[in-house]
């Protein structure tokens, strides 16, 4: 196993720490009464960070519906993410797209609202690289109930036989939405359907951070060679309900201790205790950093509540369209309940 930089894993330790504080500060938020989608990921902070540790500016991202490491692991800004979370115009995408965001600054593709909508796409941009003759890789991440939707199959069959340089990334935590991951698999682990289509397949600790780094550090330098795509399996788990709505995922159809249990395995409490021993960071340091993640949550938090709406005027700017808005009945006329009517201009 080669040795990673210090430098690199005080930034994936750093980016851990503002992910878990950021969201932390979307479910506050969320429970205070304001309407944004977001789906926790404490818990699953190591893979997504460590992932996009390994990647360069003009690299890829396909990301999925859970969390916002990927994000911030790319180079997003926390508070331009809660801004267009929150449909105001300094959001990364001036309060268009909300929780389906983009930010082609940092190569972080669309959002998608369908499960497994995202892997053709994923296939597309690995088919786009090679036809392009350049050395880009694509990031394509999930969770485990895209692998059992024909999109997923479609989508990695077609990335093998193009040789698409793509990283099927899996942060599979046991569950899709609701629904026990053994009860639509009959196979042990979803990296085994690496085998229908020829690629490698790989099962890992998502937890922890130095076995993600080796195996995407293999599996972008294969890409980066022209050897196509891997599939990775990230085992982690998910310390909260599927989304803010999700009141069952405690003593429901998770119990408490199993929960409780994955809750010791924390990835940021394993990272500070190896990191420290290693003499990669000081108590102190981590201290410093906690402190910084939780000021730059505080800052996104006031940053896109004071930021403005765009106006009427300016939506039509981005789509082409004619936009009429009418808030949701009983609801303030915030971007994530807008009502929009488009009509196409002839």
């Amino acid at each position: 196993m080669a040795e990673i930089p210090k430098d690199k894993l005080r930034d994936i330790y750093r980016k851990m720490v503002v992910t878990r504080a950021f969201d932390m500060k979307l479910t506050e938020i969320v429970a205070g009464g304001i309407p944004l989608t977001h789906h926790s990921a404490l818990g699953q902070e190591a893979t997504p960070i460590t992932a996009c540790a390994l990647l360069r500016p003009d690299d890829y991202m396909m990301p999925y519906h859970r969390g916002w490491a990927w994000a911030i692991g790319k180079g997003m800004e926390p508070k331009r993410i809660l801004a267009e979370l929150m449909g105001k115009k300094t959001g990364s995408m001036g309060g268009h797209g909300g929780a389906h965001l983009a930010d082609l600054e940092h190569r972080v593709m669309g959002r998608s609202g369908m499960q497994a909508a995202h892997i053709p796409i994923a296939a597309g941009l690995g088919l786009s690289i090679r036809m392009r003759k350049e050395d880009q890789v694509v990031v394509c991440m999930f969770g485990d109930g895209p692998p059992n939707i024909g999109e997923w199959h479609e989508g990695v069959n077609l990335a093998a036989i193009w040789h698409a340089p793509v990283i099927f990334l899996c942060e599979s935590n046991g569950y899709a939405e609701t629904t026990r991951r053994d009860h639509t698999m009959l196979i042990e682990r979803i990296s085994e359907r690496a085998a229908a289509y020829g690629i490698p397949g790989v099962t890992i600790d998502g937890n922890d951070i130095f076995a993600i780094y080796e195996t995407v550090r293999t599996a972008v330098d294969r890409a980066r060679r022209g050897e196509g795509p891997t599939l990775i399996e990230a085992i982690t788990y998910r310390w909260l309900g599927h989304h803010a709505r999700d009141t069952e995922h405690y003593g429901g159809y998770r119990s408490k201790e199993e929960v409780d249990g994955w809750k010791e395995k924390c990835p940021i409490k394993r990272a500070r205790e190896k990191l420290i021993g290693m003499g990669v960071l000081t108590p102190a340091e981590i201290e410093a950093m906690e402190r910084e993640a939780k000021a730059i949550a505080e800052e996104a938090e006031r940053y896109a509540k004071e930021s403005p709406y765009p106006t009427r005027e300016e939506l039509p700017k981005l789509f082409g369209f004619k936009i009429s808005l009418f808030p949701v009945k009983g609801r303030k006329a915030s971007g994530a309940w807008w009502r929009a009517v488009a009509m196409v201009e002839e």
